[in-house]
């Protein structure tokens, strides 16, 4: 049964509704509520039935979670706020761009607070691991070992799983996820749930043989699915990896374009610095008309038939002057091809690239509760196009992420879209070189035929990418960002082009705008070559600069503004195609129109509509509060709250600990990096407030809350910031830690020493 689902009428389960509540920074939704003498709005207060009544003012301190009287640990006010000690995400980042008021700059810091900078994970493993040529065979038939006598690892059967491998778990009803799922253990006698699919059979000489065992029926379930056995899709082969590494993997198109967008770059170099400045920065503009509108009549008709014929003259001197400066350079050595369709709407929610937990089994989880679309974490594309197996095990993607993504049938679609074919999974990379975007995406078009779109990331904050001219650097540099786009969806086939943007590097300088504007149009270079816009299909703006990091709240009346200039570039799109201009339409963006989505601080449905209806976004990127709270794309889609009890909560762990074992193996090895994911997870999961226990609806995703408890013990320790009690929640499910296991939480302020609560 969906958890999510599952909910009651009761107090601890209440549904809260739209409208109920909802009282935001002190303000009332209904403007006609009387203020009492201090300016502030009454509390409001929620009944069982659905009603509301209007009590005393409470004071709401900004930045802050009220939460109800009866659930705080300590009184409103204490210094003992639990909420001090946790940091804003990417605080540690931010640092060194920030100075605290009144301190003066020091040249070294007396204490490396904030954020760990070198993070250790032991590997789990066995003991004296298994050797490879036992894992998948009885006992009595392994393959023969190449190295004999000198083998480091284990050969006795009974011996290892005696002595060195860890007692298999009890949780999933001691029956491996992955079995269970496949009628097939990837991980062999190494499993930590082995005794659920071995068992012991006497041979002809009287002999007891432990053999491994399949379940044929749930082999064909998994067959059925039409993908593989492990139901995951984009798996590069290790032929082709190795390809890759050993540089014998051809990138002809890349290296084409790359090589005219340089030959190009030159001449349109020589040319504005040899003497022909003025010719070629001429305006290519339309016109004077040959008849003055007083000459032909002061009606409208003759007004409109003035502006016509100056158009059409426009068009035709426009088209002329572009051939001859044309003519001047190198033409393109191809054109892109057709893209595939895409659709963006208000019923699409889209969860954002995550880095560390946009993992695969945090991506499945959040598709079943209602996310429509899903990104890779961010993929270094040097690393990848060299083959490195961690970066190319980030292409991989379940298989509900291909299936399409869920529209109204009342969706304004573009023309030639097509649901039946589209996707929900995209890929993101980060590359700070033309060579290294278009080889990446050439390579990513041939191995990986399950891509919906590839994104560009050109908002990424971190100083290791930002310094290497990647990520939001290059937002400073729109004309190499331009040539990436272009080069980038020439080479890509048909499968479209994004990008990903901060609002600009610096807080005071926001470059979205005109960055907005030259992707949808094209830049200087495009109008002299004329050769079109970028061909971008969509755009993404995260309503924050590089310089702010996560720190103070996303703007959204920015974004609103972005949004604004695109919906009137792509009208304008839309009248052009209907003149002599009309242009191929394989250097547009698919179906002629740009999609923009907007990023920050969604933490609601009412977050979500309001972004929709009021700042005109074609649809939402959720990250954090995916995060926090996956059952988001759930309220999106119902319109309403969901105050999900503790025990519903712990079903959606258990899950990612199912989906974690099936994708990263139930092995030793496997448990741990499953472990160490879904504790990452837990570092996000903690901040989530019942909205229950809350005195005001909409909960702001920056805003921290007063210690508090919850309903119930278990609630209680999910809320837990000790990460010593995000320990003990895996262990239900994966069992005790290993001997080795170390987990090291994002913020140093989630390592103080205290009891584990509970």
């Amino acid at each position: 049964m969906d958890p999510i689902m599952s909910y009651s009428d009761s107090a601890e389960h209440a549904v809260v509704t739209e409208g109920i509540n909802r009282m935001a920074n002190g303000h009332e939704s209904n403007a006609s509520t009387d203020l009492d003498t201090s300016g502030q709005p009454p509390a409001k207060k929620l009944r069982l039935d659905g009603s509301s009544t209007v009590s005393a003012p409470i004071e709401r301190p900004r930045g802050t979670a009220l939460v109800k009287a009866e659930f705080l640990v300590l009184p409103t006010g204490s210094k003992g706020l639990a909420s001090q000690a946790v940091q804003d995400d990417d605080a540690a980042e931010a640092a060194p761009h920030q100075e605290r008021e009144g301190e003066p700059k020091k040249r070294k810091r007396e204490k490396n607070s904030g954020q760990h900078k070198a993070r250790k994970f032991e590997r789990s493993q066995d003991e004296k691991a298994l050797c490879p040529t036992r894992i998948f065979h009885p006992e009595f038939s392994p393959e023969e070992c190449s190295f004999g006598i000198r083998c480091r690892y284990e050969h006795d059967l009974r011996k290892y799983l005696k002595e060195y491998k860890r007692e298999d778990l009890k949780s999933f009803n001691s029956v491996c996820p992955a079995w269970d799922a496949r009628g097939k253990c990837p991980s062999g006698w190494k499993c930590r749930f082995v005794g659920s699919h071995m068992v012991e059979r006497e041979t002809t000489d009287g002999r007891r043989e432990l053999i491994l065992v399949e379940d044929e029926e749930r082999k064909q379930i998994a067959k059925r699915s039409g993908v593989n056995e492990d139901c995951i899709v984009n798996a590069i082969s290790t032929v082709d990896r190795i390809a890759l590494s050993k540089r014998k993997t051809q990138t002809p198109k890349a290296d084409a374009f790359i090589s005219w967008s340089e030959k190009t770059s030159r001449e349109l170099e020589k040319g504005l610095h040899s003497g022909n400045k003025e010719r070629d920065s001429t305006p290519l503009s339309h016109p004077k008309p040959r008849e003055s509108a007083k000459e032909l009549g002061n009606s409208d008709e003759s007004v409109q038939a003035a502006v016509t014929a100056a158009v059409k003259d426009g068009d035709l001197v426009e088209q002329e002057q572009k051939e001859n400066h044309r003519a001047q350079y190198t033409e393109p050595p191809f054109l892109p091809s057709e893209k595939r369709r895409l659709y963006f709407g208000p019923e699409t929610p889209v969860l954002a690239p995550l880095t560390t937990q946009g993992n695969l089994p945090f991506r499945r989880l959040c598709v079943e509760l209602g996310a429509q679309l899903t990104y890779s974490e961010m993929v270094m594309s040097v690393p990848l196009i060299q083959g490195s197996k961690p970066e190319w095990a980030l292409m991989k993607a379940h298989e509900s992420e291909i299936v399409p993504p869920t529209i109204s049938p009342e969706a304004s679609v573009v023309a030639g879209y097509d649901n039946s074919k589209d996707l929900r999974f995209g890929a993101q990379i980060a590359a700070s070189k033309p060579w290294q975007a278009l080889k990446t995406t050439e390579v990513l078009t041939a191995l990986c035929p399950h891509l919906r779109v590839i994104d560009l990331n050109c908002g990424c904050p971190i100083d290791l990418v930002y310094r290497e001219g990647a990520g939001s650097a290059l937002l400073d540099h729109q004309s190499k960002l331009e040539k990436i786009v272009r080069g980038m969806n020439t080479v890509s086939g048909e499968i479209p082009i994004s990008v990903k943007i901060r609002m600009g590097t610096k807080d005071n300088s926001p470059s979205a705008l005109k960055l907005v504007e030259r992707l949808t149009l094209g830049g200087y270079e495009a109008n002299v070559l004329n050769i079109g816009p970028s061909g971008v299909a969509a755009v993404t703006l995260h309503g924050r600069s590089r310089q702010q990091r996560y720190t103070r709240q996303a703007d959204w009346g920015y974004i609103a503004n972005c949004a604004a200039l695109v919906k009137r570039l792509n009208e304008e799109v839309d009248i052009v195609t209907d003149t002599i201009r009309e242009p191929d339409q394989r250097t547009q963006p698919p179906g002629g129109r740009v999609y923009f989505l907007g990023n920050g601080d969604c933490y609601s449905y009412e977050d979500y509509n309001d972004h929709i209806h009021n700042t005109k976004v074609d649809s939402v990127m959720v990250a954090r509060g995916a995060l926090i709270k996956p059952w988001i794309f759930e309220e999106i889609h119902k319109g309403q709250y969901l105050d999900i009890s503790a025990t519903e909560r712990l079903s959606l762990v258990e899950k990612f600990a199912r989906y974690g074992l099936e994708a990263w193996g139930s092995d030793e090895h496997g448990v741990g990096t499953t472990r160490r994911f879904l504790l990452e997870w837990l570092n996000f999961t903690h901040r989530y407030i019942p909205v229950g226990l809350l005195e005001y609806l909409p909960p702001n995703i920056q805003d921290r809350s007063p210690a508090w408890k919850g309903r119930n013990e278990l609630e209680t320790l999910l809320g837990s910031e000790n990460y010593k009690d995000w320990i003990k929640i895996t262990e239900m499910f994966l069992g005790p830690v290993h001997k080795d296991f170390k987990f090291e939480p994002k913020h140093k302020s989630n390592s103080y020493e205290v009891e584990a609560e509970g």
